[in-house]
């Protein structure tokens, strides 16, 4: 990945802003040193390759050499921001069973079981807090199918769900998307997605595999559009990446800041959700000249298509197009007979080949075999195909329209959430006896997560915010649903399941 750099070691790698404020830069050969120093520290704790880090940091450039390290030494990294509540890390390191726990200097994350060890790093190095238990070397070197990372994402089952992902696999990706010539290395890329959210490591792999220089945006700025709008003019950000929803207080309270920027800001590129035609038109109007890439796809693939948008849009435009797949990979759609639909305007789910797919499910063999299927083309060939659960169609040409989920997972500001988990969460609340949360758009409005509990009878009545605080314990904060209405019982459909569409429908109480 730095292989670019190496060309230019004093090309800025990386440019953030230090604790005071201010802006500092890392250039590409001071991220090597850094990188190998943080490879040195942990070969000398006698991890074998396969064993798994947790790395709890903000998106930084000691995050990305401290990832860089591990995969050099073939560790397995799962990526958790710092805001994950402590039940959930709890379950992901049940589940993940880590050697280590390592987390930035300033991180204050406590209470991580003794059988882990623990460790912080930063741009002095890295301190060992707690070594990890003694274990047997049994590898030589890390090969192309092992492990890279895991990210955890939200699961039907009640906990986190790991997608793994092979050294392969994101290489593939990378060259792929490389190809797209989506950046140059004169760019500087403001990434604002969290480190545990895989858009973010794309970003990381389309700036340093171009030789480009990586921008963290820190979070707290998100939310506060002049802020950010400053924060990239300062650093001089030429491309900024994130979900749709980072632009929207900007477009509505600072329109002027961004019309500044259109003679910097040459490229944005979106993922995690669907850009609001409207608010696509202005950002388009008050940037006239930039190329905005419509990133399309999921956490097992990192992505299926990265798309240019027409600028401007036409004015008959209804839906983006995510075109079609990156160089490398192919989208097929197959109908609910099994059948490949080759027709244009006939809805199908998308099934993704090619090398970049995720290797499985962590311990979870079940959930890995309804989405890893035989080639519908060939089951005979051993090949198999990933089963998005995604809905889309073809266009006239041959490009793919997306139109929905085929299950209940949902996506809000790009976070991947399944209902379900939030349900059993409130089943847990006491006097809660069902629940169902769904999600409720309105014009001009980000949507929201609204949940309808019914209480045992006789129940004592609670705030409605007790229920969100409730969730807010073990969930993270883009899962806590916005809204909770107790009602006396949940609607349902003629064959008895919850009649979710009525829910939404429903008038708040």
């Amino acid at each position: 990945m730095l292989a670019e750099g190496r060309l230019a070691p004093d090309r800025p790698a990386v440019v953030q802003a230090d604790e005071a404020g201010a802006v500092t830069v890392l250039t590409y050969q001071q991220l090597e040193q850094l990188m190998h120093s943080y490879a040195v520290a942990l070969d000398k704790l006698g991890l074998d390759i396969g064993d798994r880090v947790v790395l709890e940091s903000e998106n930084s450039a000691s995050a990305v050499a401290m990832l860089l390290a591990c995969s050099s030494l073939g560790l397995t990294f799962i990526p958790v921001s710092p805001e994950v509540p402590g039940p959930r890390l709890r379950s992901i390191i049940d589940t993940a069973e880590p050697a280590l726990h390592l987390q930035s200097d300033e991180g204050s994350r406590e209470g991580i079981p003794e059988q882990v060890g623990t460790a912080r790093f930063g741009p002095d190095g890295v301190t060992l807090e707690r070594p990890p238990l003694p274990r047997t070397r049994r590898r030589r070197a890390a090969v192309g199918t092992d492990a890279a990372y895991i990210i955890f994402t939200s699961g039907t089952t009640g906990r986190p769900k790991g997608v793994v992902m092979s050294h392969r696999g994101v290489l593939s990706f990378y060259r792929g998307m490389l190809r797209c010539d989506i950046i140059t290395p004169e760019d500087r890329v403001a990434t604002t997605s969290p480190l545990q959210f895989d858009f973010c490591l794309l970003d990381i792999g389309l700036t340093l595999g171009t030789g480009a220089t990586l921008v963290p945006v820190p979070r707290g700025m998100l939310s506060w559009p002049r802020r950010l709008l400053r924060f990239l003019a300062e650093t001089g950000a030429t491309q900024v990446n994130g979900v749709p929803s980072i632009w929207r207080p900007a477009l509505r309270h600072e329109a002027d800041q961004i019309a500044a920027l259109g003679g910097q800001v040459r490229g944005v590129l979106f993922s995690g959700e669907p850009f609001p035609l409207p608010e696509l038109r202005k950002l388009q109007s008050l940037l006239p000249d930039v190329r905005v890439v419509n990133c399309f796809g999921p956490t097992e693939a990192m992505a299926f298509s990265l798309t240019d948008v027409p600028n401007p849009l036409p004015d008959d435009l209804e839906r983006l197009s995510i075109g079609f797949a990156y160089p490398g990979a192919e989208m097929l759609l197959i109908g609910e007979d099994g059948a490949v639909i080759d027709e244009a305007g006939v809805t199908g789910e998308i099934h993704l080949r090619g090398p970049s797919l995720f290797t499985g499910y962590w311990d979870d063999p079940d959930a890995t075999r309804r989405a890893l299927v035989p080639d519908p083309l060939d089951p005979r060939s051993g090949q198999v195909v990933y089963r998005s659960r995604d809905l889309a169609y073809y266009g006239d040409n041959g490009e793919l329209y997306f139109v929905g989920r085929a299950d209940h997972q949902v996506k809000i500001r790009g976070n991947r959430i399944e209902l379900g988990e939030i349900e059993r969460r409130l089943l847990e609340f006491p006097s809660v006896t069902a629940a169902a949360v769904v999600v409720r758009e309105e014009a001009g409005k980000e949507p929201e997560l609204h949940a309808f509990v019914v209480a045992a009878p006789g129940a004592a009545p609670n705030e409605k915010s007790a229920f969100s605080g409730f969730c807010a314990q073990t969930l993270p904060a883009y899962m806590v649903p916005r809204k909770v209405d107790v009602i006396d019982a949940l609607p349902v459909t003629p064959n008895g399941k919850t009649d979710r569409r009525a829910l939404a429908e429903r008038p708040s109480v």
